[in-house]
């Protein structure tokens, strides 16, 4: 039903309340679509600003730590520190710090800086040995990131590190996503109503029902928002659905992410008490009012995802306001057309209305489909990134959910050309049904990483230094890392090796060489000497970039060795 049609010339007279509105909508409708076509070449001049951009950040990802990732130290550190991709919000409690005893040696809490945190540890007991930083925040999109790394004092520990749970509680990670589907139907069923009552629907027809459906869509909102608020900190903590403390609680309801969903409690509130007197026929202040609470409660949902914490926020979050309001008014005012017009509706009367309503509908597909645009290419990024990430493969879905929408739409159009009510009943209706299917994945889909982190982690992987391995031989293991793997003559070479039981052993001799093959270069001697028994401390120089074969040659006794090979990859 998103096709401009012709209204029925023949048609006679019929009541239709709103008529002066769509009169003047009608007259406007070249104009509005002169505006969006200004408006997909101003969003195509911003794309083309976007797509040689550097990445944007999505959910925050660690850029930097201090110590970083396997960095071996000759005494324990003061404090961590922890930068991230974009700015983020301490989880008390959540953020820790374990020795090489395994017991925890964080200081208190972490400390909130500058796009990241510090965390102030104590010397452990046993200070040799491998520490595991283990972390949970929120990314600026309100999303819960967490992670863990390890790095060692004098030399890493024979044992694992502890394990930390990391994860969400898989009742949480459900229950999200169904929360997200319960708002997104809500708002459908609580915005086709209202805009059915003030411009379209008979002043013969009871209006009991499409007050009901639009009460139960702001019922369905209220519920959504209250189950947001309250799975946030289960989400954030890690904790099981009921696991939620005051503390918590609290802290979600004074955040950003809890001040925009109490402000849309209380606008749905306001929005829900409006419907009555709109069932008398809104005059312009009511409409007015109705309108900018609408947008206003709309606005809460890109403040609290990926829009407002991206790099280009003021442009995401008008183009998601955007996508929300067309997706509200076409879907609304199809369910409506579905559940009540084409069933107690005369011909006569719908001869008047669908012309009138494809016409309005027509137009909200266009700022629908130009705003998603938009969020697509910026959200994404690269074309790698959209088959490669699971929002880039979900974003897919959706795009071809929506043009069988768009093409059972136009088989819609030319049944309201042809005035054939029986099959307009049987198209509207699969449109609904397929739509519903598009609200389930939306829901998933601003749950899910965009597909710009593919290349943020990429970048952030790129920039982590040292090159950390075990090595096996029948008669030895070796662990070793080389920091910090780049061209040139200070390149690291700590080197621990154990029996194949995993006690430590004693090599009488280390021989280290590094060769490119890919250029020619032979193999380089790197002197390495023995320290502390099973020790080996060397440097190894690498003169040119490349893919560097590191070769160990381990001697345990007068007549036992063994060569261990492995790539280095030096940029």
């Amino acid at each position: 039903m998103s096709a401009t049609t012709c209204p029925d010339a023949a048609a006679p007279p019929v009541n239709v309340r709103g008529a002066g509105f769509v009169s003047f909508g009608v007259k406007h409708l070249v104009a509005a679509r002169r505006g969006v076509h200004l408006l997909l070449a101003v969003m195509a001049g911003v794309l083309l600003t976007l797509l040689p951009a550097a990445p944007a950040s999505a959910h925050a990802v660690l850029s930097q730590a201090s110590p970083q990732q396997g960095a071996v130290l000759r005494e324990a550190p003061a404090t961590i520190t922890l930068v991230f991709s974009e700015r983020v919000q301490v989880i008390p409690g959540r953020t820790q710090v374990f020795g090489p005893d395994g017991k925890r040696i964080n200081d208190g809490d972490a400390v909130q800086a500058e796009r990241g945190l510090s965390i102030a540890i104590r010397t452990p007991d046993r200070p040799l040995g491998t520490y595991l930083v283990s972390y949970r925040i929120v990314s600026a999109d309100s999303h819960p990131v967490s992670g863990a790394y390890t790095f060692s004092v004098g030399a890493p520990s024979n044992g694992p590190p502890p394990e930390v749970n990391d994860g969400i509680d898989p009742v949480v990670e459900k229950a999200v996503p169904a929360a997200k589907y319960a708002g997104y139907l809500g708002l459908v069923l609580a915005a086709g109503p209202v805009l059915m009552l003030a411009l379209w629907y008979p002043a013969r027809l009871s209006r009991r029902g499409l007050v009901v459906m639009s009460r139960t869509g702001f019922g369905l909102i209220a519920a959504s928002t209250l189950a947001a608020l309250w799975l946030q900190a289960p989400q954030s903590s890690g904790a099981g659905i009921l696991d939620v403390s005051t503390g918590e609680l609290t802290s979600v309801l004074t955040s950003g992410f809890g001040l925009a969903l109490i402000a849309r409690l209380a606008i749905v509130a306001v929005l829900a008490a409006l419907v009555s007197r709109i069932h008398r026929r809104p005059g312009r202040p009511l409409g007015i009012s109705v309108v900018v609470l609408a947008l206003a409660g709309m606005l809460t949902w890109p403040l609290t995802g990926h829009p407002a914490a991206s790099p280009q926020s003021a442009i995401l979050v008008t183009a998601d306001l955007v996508h929300l309001a067309a997706m509200a008014f076409w879907l609304g005012g199809l369910t409506v057309l579905a559940v009540f017009l084409l069933r107690r509706a005369a011909t006569r009367e719908l001869r008047v209305i669908l012309p009138s309503w494809s016409r309005w509908a027509a137009i909200s597909v266009y700022w629908l489909v130009a705003a998603g645009l938009l969020q697509a290419v910026v959200q994404t990024g690269t074309w790698h990134a959209l088959v490669d990430s699971d929002y880039g493969r979900l974003l897919l879905i959706k795009t071809g959910l929506v043009v069988a929408v768009l093409a059972v739409a136009a088989v819609s159009r030319q049944l309201v050309r042809r005035a054939v009510t029986t099959r307009l009943r049987a198209a509207v209706a699969a449109e609904v049904v397929i739509a519903v299917v598009v609200l389930a994945v939306s829901a998933v889909l601003v749950q899910t990483n965009p597909a710009r982190t593919v290349d943020v982690e990429a970048e952030a992987a790129a920039k982590a230094k040292g090159f950390v391995t075990t090595l096996n031989s029948p008669i030895y293991a070796v662990q070793f890392e080389v920091f910090p793997a780049e061209v040139g003559e200070y390149n690291t070479l700590h080197a621990f090796a154990y029996t194949p039981a995993g006690k430590p052993l004693t090599v009488v001799e280390w021989k280290v060489t590094a060769s490119l093959p890919e250029r020619g270069i032979e193999e380089i001697e790197n002197p390495v000497g023995s320290l502390l028994g099973n020790q080996g401390l060397g440097n190894v120089v690498f003169p040119y970039p490349g893919d560097w074969q590191l070769k160990l040659t381990l001697r345990i006794s007068d007549i036992d060795q063994a060569t261990v090979t492995t790539t280095v990859p030096v940029r």
